[in-house]
């Protein structure tokens, strides 16, 4: 008969495998499109936020490609190239964290870029210009390359726990900074606050120079700007959380019982947490209906034109 310790471990192993392979799949997949439809359609193609929106969702493609094939891998076929390639032990959460800081910055990014280009005060909206965020991303992915070359330092193979950090100093600024206040703290604060800024702006636009397709385009990407940051903060929490809990607390290898319970906690949480790297089809479906209606509201407004038009010249 199997024990409490087994059947944990078998429910951590089949629900690792399933959900990554579902992860890994509809990731890729909704992030191709997002990356598609942001760069096909003119109405979305020369705008701050969207650049944004494509800057993150190439990032989180190759986020999720990395670390959901090493994850089926483990879990599929029990193995683990990090635990015999040291190389492979050093790039995996190099380019992990790396991605990791560019994905929740962009975020940042978007929601400020969204406040600025809602804003009654005309300084701030000719702050917003897709310039500047060509300028920050480019910043941005040099400074979280030049952030991420600790791990390719300090990060070896135990032959006990695994591929972790060979540092006590660094394994410190990973727990108390690097998953509470870089990827953690600070993008939820900075997001929400600008995203909310953003959603009273948009609720009070009295600019009657700016047309009505102009407003609605505010309001939408505002909205999807918001929906993306409520997305960064649930799914983030409780991972920073585990994450926290797991570098702190002593590894004692005796103790298997304790081993199978945070291994399904870890997989539920992790699970969790790269939904904020893939469950993009809500988002993208948000965009293709209002795509949609975009089309339909101008391909109206061209044939209105025209009937006006025709009328104007038979009237006369």
């Amino acid at each position: 008969m199997s024990s409490i310790k087994d059947i944990l471990f078998l429910i951590s192993k089949k629900f690792s495998i399933y959900i990554s392979l579902s992860i890994l799949i509809g990731g890729v997949i909704s992030n191709i499109l997002n990356i598609a439809i942001f760069t096909q359609l003119t109405v979305f193609r020369h705008h701050q936020s969207t650049f944004y929106f494509i800057s993150e969702s190439i990032v989180d493609c190759i986020q999720i490609l990395i670390t959901f094939t090493s994850r089926i891998n483990l879990y599929a076929f029990n193995y683990d190239p990090s635990l015999t390639s040291t190389l492979w032990c050093k790039m995996r959460p190099t380019i992990a964290q790396t991605c990791a800081i560019i994905s929740t910055e962009t975020i940042c990014f978007a929601s400020i870029d969204q406040y600025l280009s809602t804003s009654y005060h005309v300084r701030l909206r000719q702050m917003s210009t897709l310039k500047l965020a060509h300028h920050l991303t480019f910043f941005l992915v040099c400074l979280a390359l030049l952030h991420a070359l600790p791990w390719a330092i300090f990060f070896q193979i135990n032959p006990i726990i695994g591929c972790v950090s060979s540092n006590s100093i660094f394994t410190a600024y990973i727990s108390f900074f690097h998953y509470c206040v870089l990827i953690g703290l600070l993008p939820i604060t900075i997001s929400c606050t600008f995203a909310a800024l953003a959603y009273l702006n948009v609720r009070h636009i009295i600019r009657h120079q700016v047309p009505n397709f102009r407003r609605r385009l505010d309001r939408q990407l505002t909205a999807m700007v918001l929906i993306r940051v409520c997305l960064l903060t649930i799914t983030t929490l409780p991972f920073i959380a585990y994450k926290i809990y797991e570098l702190n607390v002593p590894f004692n290898p005796n103790n298997i019982l304790k081993i199978a319970v945070d291994q399904l906690i870890g997989a539920v949480s992790y699970s969790i947490y790269f939904l904020n790297y893939s469950v993009f089809e809500l988002f993208f479906f948000n965009c293709f209906c209002f795509i949609l209606f975009l089309e339909f509201f101008l391909r109206v407004s061209n044939f209105i034109d025209k009937i006006s038009s025709t009328s104007k010249i038979f009237s006369i």
